[in-house]
């Protein structure tokens, strides 16, 4: 709210070079909480993928949780007046890779009632199969 503030007054004074430093730190401030929300959703996600691949088996419970990690994930990504994505497949990819090491850790605690450390689970899974996934139940089909 106070950079608003500023950049009203900054507007109104007509110091264009300033008001365009507030605008650039709100679009940051906005970009950096819809990646935060995205990685908060992507936890989830990859949480439950992880378990799926690990105990080579599904749950009910488990699909709708990715359903709807998916759904909030895709719905604070849209543009909703201008159209298009916040986040590009590439910036996508970046927030899974790094809400990764917190979803292993999250799954150390479910995968078989917390049989292994977070390291031991990450030997037994394929990261890189798991975001795959995750990725292609985001992105609308090409």
């Amino acid at each position: 709210m106070e950079e608003i503030l500023e950049l009203k007054y900054l507007l109104l004074k007509g110091d264009i070079k300033g008001s365009l430093a507030i605008v650039e730190e709100l679009e940051e401030m906005s970009q950096d909480d819809k990646i935060s929300n995205i990685g908060s959703y992507g936890i989830i996600l990859l949480l439950h993928l992880i378990k799926q691949q690990t105990e080579n088996r599904t749950t009910r419970s488990w699909e709708v949780s990715i359903r709807n990690s998916v759904q909030q994930i895709q719905n604070k990504n849209k543009r909703r007046k201008a159209g298009g994505y916040y986040l590009s497949r590439e910036e996508l990819r970046i927030a899974l890779e790094e809400a990764y090491p917190q979803a292993i850790n999250q799954a150390s605690l479910e995968v078989e009632e917390g049989s292994y450390e977070p390291e031991e689970l990450e030997e037994l899974v394929n990261k890189e199969e798991i975001i795959d996934r995750a990725l292609a139940s985001i992105l609308p089909s090409e």
